[in-house]
């Protein structure tokens, strides 16, 4: 699959998924078990990479997503409990993990360069997808001030994730 198609399936699973989230508004405890959930998704990626490639700019974007997205979430935990509050699951949360679960099936059968660009696509699209979701709908929608705050400073780092994914995608020439 080339990267085209990998982000236009993946806009295509995000799309089927925001419109049950847009009619029915997400609370602020649905928010972050979505947010928390994407991190934890994206930890597994990442960890799926660090066991099956031996390509060292795949490894160290791996890496870097294990650290962040390991922070962000340590860091949403705390604010939970500091609030004394336990995230909702919902549908978009239920279809994050659905979703993350057959792209890891597909990910854990392939090795090389096609395990390289899939994993570098996946990330990008999931990236863009994951920051347009927290931008436009997440945060303007949070009522937290403390959610919206991590929020916004989860967003600054993931946009550069997405750089980052971007880069390494075209240094992989997964075209």
């Amino acid at each position: 699959m080339n990267l085209k198609s990998t982000l236009l399936a993946a806009g295509i699973a995000l799309l089927m998924v925001t419109p049950a989230c847009a009619a029915d508004k997400m609370n602020d405890l649905e928010i972050a078990h979505t947010a928390y959930t994407a991190g934890a998704l994206d930890i597994r990626y990442a960890h799926l990479a660090l066991a099956l490639s031996d390509n060292d700019s795949v490894r160290e974007f791996a890496e870097t997503m294990v650290r962040d997205h390991g922070a962000v979430n340590d860091a949403a935990l705390a604010l939970l409990a500091s609030l004394k509050a336990s995230p909702q699951d919902n549908p978009l949360s239920q279809a994050l993990v659905k979703g993350a679960a057959e792209k890891r099936t597909e990910l854990s059968g392939l090795r090389g360069k096609a395990l390289n660009c899939a994993y570098a696509t996946n990330e990008l699209g999931y990236h863009q997808l994951v920051n347009k979701t927290v931008e436009k709908d997440f945060i303007p929608n949070v009522t937290v001030p403390e959610l919206k705050s991590l929020l916004k400073d989860a967003l600054a780092t993931f946009k550069v994730h997405q750089g980052h994914a971007e880069h390494m995608v075209m240094g992989l020439k997964c075209g």
